[in-house]
């Protein structure tokens, strides 16, 4: 058995993006608008002391390609080749390796936010406040 090269994570991540075409936070916001889906993959705990996006669906990233595989059993309704799904993480690191798994899945139009949410948060657009700020208790 012939053991693959090795590579950095540097090295990964710039050939994920090579096949990337990444959206900055108005971009992905217009996007959005026209029918894209946010994939909000951040861990629970930052959407809780962050916020989190109005309108994204969460999918937790240690199940994202079994959610988003049109042809898997744990599928979400939104699964399909065709979605135009934008994957956002905090910084926009781990978003693009999740983008490019989905495009080896046959999701085509999988792409990530350049600078993840807190790019977002910083360009001014919409953010639903943590919990810990609407509850009144």
């Amino acid at each position: 058995m012939t053991l693959p090269s090795r590579r950095n994570i540097d090295e990964v991540l710039a050939d994920a993006r090579t096949r990337l075409t990444r959206l900055s936070a108005a971009e992905a916001r217009e996007a959005q608008q026209a029918g894209a889906v946010l994939i909000d993959i951040r861990p629970q705990l930052d959407r809780e002391s962050e916020g989190t996006l109005p309108g994204a669906v969460v999918i937790e990233r240690n199940v994202l390609e079994w959610r988003l595989d049109p042809a898997s059993d744990a599928r979400l309704p939104i699964a399909d080749y065709e979605l135009q799904a934008i994957v956002v993480c905090n910084e926009g690191y781990t978003s693009s390796l999740a983008a490019a798994a989905l495009q080896t899945l046959g999701i085509s139009r999988a792409t990530d936010l350049i600078g993840g949410y807190r790019a977002w948060r910083a360009a001014g657009l919409p953010t639903d406040p943590p919990p810990s700020e609407t509850d009144p208790g």
